[in-house]
């Protein structure tokens, strides 16, 4: 069973027909059948004309548009327009309204006006959620629910205070509890009731570790809970899929853990901010990570652009043949379709230079021609809706009470990036051709030959126990610096580092070393580090590398100063498993050949034995079927000899035994052992 539709992969995206006349919307419906469009997302941000008063709904003209667009065989998510809501609201609501941290109330004029924790907005929220549900739950035209749009405001107001003191008397019982685990009788904090407690607003210097990372485990509950309310109200009355989108890579409001487990599909938003291979690299990144949410299930691509990749202060197009090439980056990693922000470029608004399936400039442009010719590419591939990704035999750890955690000010270095490094590591199994998943601390791990913890800053005790069993049982573990070194209330693990790793590690950490910015470490086996070092001993494991010698530490010979000749690459057999600890981030080829050994060690391959460089290959199955996506992110032809003999979907060709020609920026989708689906 697909997310969508049975023999069918989704295709399309947000369409927006209140800002068009009917002129339009019969080029619409002509572009759309040309363009092989099959599910429409309406109605995200059409608050304002869904409820013009309060109370008050006007669905005339929803209705026609659906019913257009059930004529014209496109589906319909139809969404809640609940992230925009509309002036009406704002003047009688105005204590719904977001606080930023310093104290200032937003006011209307953009989006993403509200606060999750005002009662007004989530009864709004969720009665517009129930009429929409009420009226269209048994229209022809409605596939999915889509709830919300990218949840991510956080708001500090009284509201989200009173709500915020609620929730910590169920997480932590009583105010001793709270005292000890934030660790309050530092810089005389000790809360005496709980009205003393507040959000971490604006303040002189550094806020309260434990106070900021609980506020941030709250807001996410917040929302999961603002989340369930539509969901559930929508499901009084409609057997239809309900979902939302989640925002990747670099948003971090949500333990999207605990929404993958809530929504009937995972979905999500994904833009690069890089252009050519780095952008596909960031695209396996967020699929695999949007599949590992909900448990390797099929999942949808919500959002992205047919040529925006964004970067700070710059927006850049995307290169002829990626609208296809990213689509099917998505689909290889188990999206079952790819929808785009928007179908046609707004002519006004804030959003007016966002691209779109239908550019300014109309349908005779490269980019609706490229858009049109995906369209066409998913049709014939339409047997993999339902069908799964192989199961990874990598995992990567992934926790948002770790990223909070390391996010908190005061840390030893600036350098320690908890995003980056975990995109880091799954960048270097990409490049090695290897699949992966991604996995929580608190996971059973056994299905793993090998697990990645790059930035495991922060482990609960059951994620430290987890991990022992794992590496006990037979698993092979690579660590990084300043792992394990706090526990689930953001407190020290004392006795030495990396405190709930020190026993399958092997290892005992006395003392950090971060290092400036313009400083590199030299280490024995040839490799370089920088950012971090750490004064370490072996109990029981293996140095594999240790710190070169010369320097004083501070920038003089090869910087490794006191610490030349300690450990800083360590093995340690434990139990039937290897548990692996690296003190600094290795350069580039050094990190490539660390993760070149684990693997070897863990009998861990690429997908393709004897990929090559630049070449991405994904298997997806179902049942007996399985297929068989390839890149070719290099500047040139590749000839691939291991691919099995099958049929080239995208072409139609027979793919022999021999192999497969793949040229510079070519994509194949193969169907292996010629069987019919």
């Amino acid at each position: 069973m697909g997310v969508v539709f049975d023999g069918r992969l989704a295709f399309g995206g947000d369409y927006n027909p209140e800002q068009w006349d009917p002129a339009v919307w019969a080029e619409d419906d002509a572009l759309m059948r040309q363009a092989g469009v099959n599910l429409a997302t309406v109605g995200v941000f059409s608050w304002a004309l869904l409820e013009p008063e309060e109370g008050h709904y006007a669905f005339d003209w929803l209705d026609a548009q659906l019913d257009r667009l059930h004529a014209n065989g496109v589906s319909v998510d139809l969404a809640t327009p609940t992230a925009s809501p509309p002036p009406w609201f704002t003047l009688a609501h105005p204590e719904a309204m977001p606080v930023t941290p310093d104290g200032t109330r937003l006011t209307h004029g953009s989006r993403d006006t509200y606060c999750l924790a005002a009662p007004a907005y989530r009864r709004a929220a969720a009665a517009i959620a129930s009429a929409l549900a009420a009226r269209y739950a048994g229209h022809p035209a409605v596939a999915l629910w889509h709830v919300h749009n990218e949840y991510a405001t956080v708001c500090h107001c009284e509201q989200a205070a009173a709500a915020f003191r609620q929730w910590l008397r169920e997480r932590h019982g009583s105010l001793d509890a709270l005292n000890q685990a934030w660790g309050t009788a530092f810089w005389s904090q000790r809360y005496g009731s709980w009205e003393q407690v507040q959000p971490p607003r604006a303040t002189q210097w550094h806020h309260n570790p434990g106070h900021t990372l609980d506020y941030r485990r709250f807001w996410s509950d917040l929302a999961l809970t603002a989340y369930r309310e539509q969901r559930d109200a929508i499901r009084a009355h409609s057997d239809r899929p309900v979902s939302t989108n989640l925002m990747l890579p670099g948003y971090q409001t949500l333990d999207l853990w605990k929404f993958g487990r809530e929504v009937d599909f995972v979905g999500i938003d994904h833009y690069p901010d890089a252009p050519g291979a780095d952008a596909h690299a960031d695209i396996a990144f967020g699929a695999d990570r949007a599949r590992s949410f909900g448990g390797g299930k099929p999942w949808l691509l919500i959002e992205q652009g047919t040529s925006t990749v964004y970067r700070p202060g710059l927006t850049l197009p995307r290169e002829p043949g990626d609208i296809l090439r990213s689509s099917l980056g998505h689909i290889a990693r188990g999206s079952d379709g790819a929808l785009f922000f928007q179908w046609r470029q707004s002519r006004a608004g804030a959003e007016m230079w966002h691209s779109a399936m239908v550019p300014h400039a109309g349908s005779d442009t490269r980019i609706f021609r490229e858009t049109a010719a995906t369209g066409a590419a998913l049709a014939r591939l339409g047997e993999l809706a339902g069908s799964r990704v192989e199961p990874p035999r990598v995992a990567l750890l992934w926790d948002a009470d770790a990223w909070w955690a390391l996010d908190s000010a005061g840390m030893p270095s600036s350098g320690l990036d908890y995003l980056g490094t975990v995109r880091r590591a799954h960048r270097a199994l990409w490049d090695a051709g290897v699949a992966v998943a991604f996995a929580h601390p608190e996971d059973d791990l056994s299905g793993y030959r090998a697990v990645l913890a790059p930035s495991l800053y922060l482990v609960s005790d059951d994620g430290a126990d987890s991990l022992r069993r794992y590496v006990r049982g037979g698993g092979t573990l690579l660590a990084q610096y300043f792992s394990g070194v706090v526990d689930a209330r953001h407190q020290v693990r004392t006795g030495g580092h990396p405190g709930a790793l020190r026993e399958p590690l092997g290892i005992r950490v006395e003392e950090h070393r971060p290092l400036p910015p313009d400083l590199e470490v030299a280490l024995s086996d040839g490799s370089s580090g920088t950012v971090w070092s750490e004064d370490l001993r072996a109990e029981g494991a293996d140095v594999l590398a240790s710190y070169g010698g010369g320097g004083d530490g501070c920038g003089g010979g090869d910087g490794a100063g006191s610490l030349t000749g300690k450990p800083a690459v360590t093995r340690h057999r434990f139990g039937a498993g290897s548990g692996w600890y690296v003190s600094t981030r290795l350069d580039d080829a050094g990190y490539a050949a660390l993760l070149g050994r684990v693997l070897a060690a863990a009998g861990v391959g690429p997908v393709l034995p004897g990929q090559p460089a630049g070449v991405d290959a994904v298997r997806r199955r179902k049942g007996e079927l399985s297929w068989l996506f390839l890149f070719n992110h290099g500047p040139g032809e590749v000839w691939l000899r291991s691919v099995a003999a099958g049929v080239e979907l995208l072409t139609g060709a027979a793919v022999p035994a021999t192999g497969l020609r793949l040229g510079a920026g070519g994509v194949a989708v193969v169907r292996e052992g010629g069987v019919s689906a």
